[in-house]
């Protein structure tokens, strides 16, 4: 995996998103990637929508996207950017670990989440991977996460 070669590769929609993850909706939390250099890093975004399944009792009243849905949707970028290593359809980015984490501010209805992505270390098949989550410029959360590529059919 760590010897392919960098490429910059286009903006991914959330139908080309769909090819690679195997996420949908509710649970699909990474709307669009803007940027992608393959085995480096990548930039993404989550639309924050008052229609969220999840708004609903995370708080009435005062409406709170909950942190570990943000961690969520950076892992689902960071598995963007470690799928992109491995032949298409074949691995699956399990999440095996959370380290450094810390959230900074709330993510309300109507914010725009931007993800960042970048691959720290690649040992056989598995992956860490820092992300930052911010709105509006203003960091949300960051963290380390770390990942295990699978193979798609061997997960139980």
């Amino acid at each position: 995996m760590e010897e392919q070669a960098s490429q910059n590769l286009p903006v991914l929609n959330i139908l080309e998103i769909q090819r690679i993850l195997p996420h949908r909706y509710p649970f699909l939390l990474l709307d669009r990637v803007i940027s992608c250099e393959t085995g480096k890093r990548a930039v993404g975004i989550k639309n924050v929508s008052a229609n969220e399944p999840f708004f609903q009792g995370h708080f009435p009243k005062h409406p709170i996207m909950p942190g570990v849905l943000i961690i969520e949707a950076m892992a689902q970028l960071g598995g963007v950017l470690l799928l992109q290593l491995a032949p298409p359809g074949e691995k699956l980015a399990l999440l095996t670990g959370v380290d450094k984490v810390r959230f900074r501010r709330p993510v309300m209805p109507g914010d725009q989440l931007r993800l960042e992505a970048e691959i720290l270390k690649i040992h056989g098949n598995m992956g860490k991977i820092k992300t930052l989550a911010s709105v509006e410029g203003q960091g949300v959360s960051e963290g380390e996460l770390l990942f295990c590529l699978s193979d798609y059919d061997a997960v139980p």
